[in-house]
């Protein structure tokens, strides 16, 4: 295969994976957007989490929510944890890894807050443990995920939501997570500051 061919297959795979994501979860993504807004306008934050890559797709939405997506408006509460170094190295040191997102979770999570957690194959320890430590805190829990969801899928509760990307090649369920990123952060701003209008 020519590395023309390797291109073009590439951006086949990913455009069709986009619109298959689509055909399948646009009710889901709806449903997530007023998750999202009922938790903001009750005061309650996001908290973002993920692994890798999917920790960079969880900051990129708590930055498009913490400043702005599209447009001007005011800051929403969501933060990324894990991402503070100090924070991660001292819990993964004194404790493990596993509980990295578990013991901010237990923190500073509250009844009405929202952990979205970004994963591809949906078995990490780390992430398992986040879901159980959002349970006894009363947290909602919208996982993006791909493959089969993984150990993720199996700890969800009706209070709970999975929008699984339909593949299983890593990088493809990467840029379809983005695309659903935005396409939240845009109905988040949409129903927030424009529809009123």
């Amino acid at each position: 295969m020519s590395l023309t061919d390797r291109i073009q297959m590439h951006f086949g795979q990913v455009i069709e994976t986009k619109m298959h994501t689509a055909e399948l979860l646009t009710d889901d993504i709806c449903l997530v957007s007023q998750w999202l807004i009922n938790c903001l306008i009750n005061d309650n934050k996001i908290l973002c989490c993920g692994n890798g890559a999917s920790s960079a797709i969880a900051q990129l939405l708590s930055s498009k929510l913490m400043n702005r997506y599209d447009q001007e408006r005011p800051g929403l509460p969501a933060i990324t944890i894990g991402a503070d170094n100090c924070v991660a190295s001292g819990i993964s040191n004194t404790f493990n890894f596993a509980e990295v997102f578990a013991r901010q979770i237990k923190a500073i999570g509250q009844p009405g807050d929202i952990l979205f957690i970004i994963t591809t194959g949906g078995n990490s320890p780390n992430i398992i443990q986040a879901i159980q430590a959002a349970h006894d805190r009363e947290v909602t829990v919208i996982a993006l995920t791909g493959n089969d969801g993984g150990g993720v899928a199996t700890l969800l509760t009706e209070h709970d939501i999975e929008l699984r990307v339909p593949s299983d090649i890593k990088a493809i369920i990467h840029e379809a997570h983005i695309s659903i990123i935005h396409c939240l952060c845009d109905l988040i701003d949409y129903q927030l500051f424009e529809e009123a209008q």
